[in-house]
């Protein structure tokens, strides 16, 4: 049977048990509410009654900075929900002429919330203080899409102007923020239909006429970029396909890797013409290897036509050649065929006859070959059979 136990005077709830171990931690409070711990009982019921939802009097709030409080409490003692908007429309255009847009917006805000407050017993009813109301709505809520346009809060204005748009489906100034907004969230075809919707009430407006004409005209700036990006697309892929087939046709076995080198604008083309399978050539990018020396050179663009003694004429002699063994008649090239062996390409011979039949691989777009004094061909050669076995 459990036994109830009567708490100590003094009792703290929050204070650390005995067995400090054992005990639940207690779970640190949001940083708004962090400084109630410090607070008394009488502490933070005052603080509670300076939220609406607790309050028991409308001067709980006096000393606050609340833009909802401070509606409702000009609400209370300057007029009826109309008036009070009233009031608070013409500060918030005093506001708008000096182009403080901030200001205008809360001032504006405060008189739309004032016409949702419930009416007080004595404030006038029937359908002319509801018309009055509702002008009153439509002034605030247009003008503060101004300052939300000025702000360049545009979802804000688009929210705005929609709201005055459903009380007054004609409202110009709605009509052309709003497309104003639209304009600068680059939705042009909202924009469009928003300027047109208002020309059909305001044919002749001359700010919605103009600014018709420059929505439609991005519109079209807009489509002729999208179509000329399609066409460079679809040229591009005609160029790859292109391209392909020449290779193919020529007999060029081409393979890729996971991680091929970055080779900026280098790449396999067909020259002049990339669309002209007949009557263009294929030009490569070519490492040529000096493996006995660790060093290389990079021909951007060789020809298959062209020969390496072509490219020889300007590469010899090299400025790391202390010895002077690369010349061009003291050297020979190679290349490694798809099986692992060596290839010795003639001096004279063209690019095109080493690669075409398959023998050879272009790895990642690239042609490689590695160049070698005569005197010490036959000993690298040696060496590399050795490596694959």
């Amino acid at each position: 049977m459990s036994r109830t136990e009567e708490l100590p005077d003094g009792y703290n709830h929050l204070s650390a048990p005995a067995n400090a171990e054992s005990a639940m931690p207690i779970p640190p409070l949001p940083p708004h509410l962090a400084n109630t711990n410090k607070m008394s009982i009488d502490e933070m019921a005052a603080d509670l009654k300076k939220s609406p939802f607790f309050m028991t009097s409308i001067d709980d709030a006096a000393d606050e900075d609340n833009v909802e409080m401070e509606a409702i409490r000009a609400l209370m003692y300057e007029g009826t929900r109309a008036e009070v908007a009233e009031g608070f429309r013409e500060q918030g255009n005093e506001m708008a002429k000096a182009k403080k847009w901030t200001d205008g917006k809360e001032f504006y805000t405060k008189g739309l919330i004032a016409l949702r407050v419930e009416r007080k017993e004595e404030d006038p009813k029937g359908e002319e203080e509801e018309k009055r109301e509702t002008t009153v709505k439509e002034a605030c809520l247009v003008n503060r899409a101004l300052c939300h346009l000025e702000l360049k809060n545009f979802r804000s204005c688009t929210l705005d102007c929609q709201s005055v748009l459903a009380l007054a489906p004609s409202n110009v100034k709605a009509h052309y923020r709003l497309a104003l907004a639209l304009l600068a969230l680059q939705k042009l075809p909202d924009a469009i239909f928003a300027c047109a919707a208002g020309l059909a009430y305001h044919p002749n407006n001359s700010a919605l006429v103009a600014l018709h004409a420059r929505i439609s005209s991005q519109i079209s700036a807009a489509e002729a970029l999208s179509n000329k990006r399609l066409e460079e697309e679809k040229r591009r892929k005609k160029e790859a396909e292109t391209l392909i087939a020449a290779i193919k046709l020529r007999k060029i076995a081409t393979r890729a890797t996971e991680k091929p080198p970055d080779l900026e604008d280098a790449s396999i083309c067909l020259v002049p013409d990339p669309l002209a399978l007949a009557t263009s050539t294929l030009t490569f990018p070519l490492l040529l290897l000096y493996p006995l020396h660790a060093q290389s050179d990079f021909i951007k663009s060789f020809g298959e036509e062209q020969s390496i003694s072509r490219h020889l004429e300007y590469l010899l002699p090299l400025p790391w050649d202390e010895k002077q063994e690369y010349s061009h008649n003291s050297v020979e090239a190679y290349m490694e065929t798809k099986e692992g062996g060596l290839l010795k390409w003639g001096k004279k011979v063209p690019l095109l006859k080493v690669l075409s039949g398959g023998k050879v691989e272009v790895v990642d777009g690239i042609v490689r070959a590695s160049l070698l004094p005569k005197l010490r061909a036959e000993g690298w050669i040696q060496e590399m059979k050795k490596r694959k076995k």
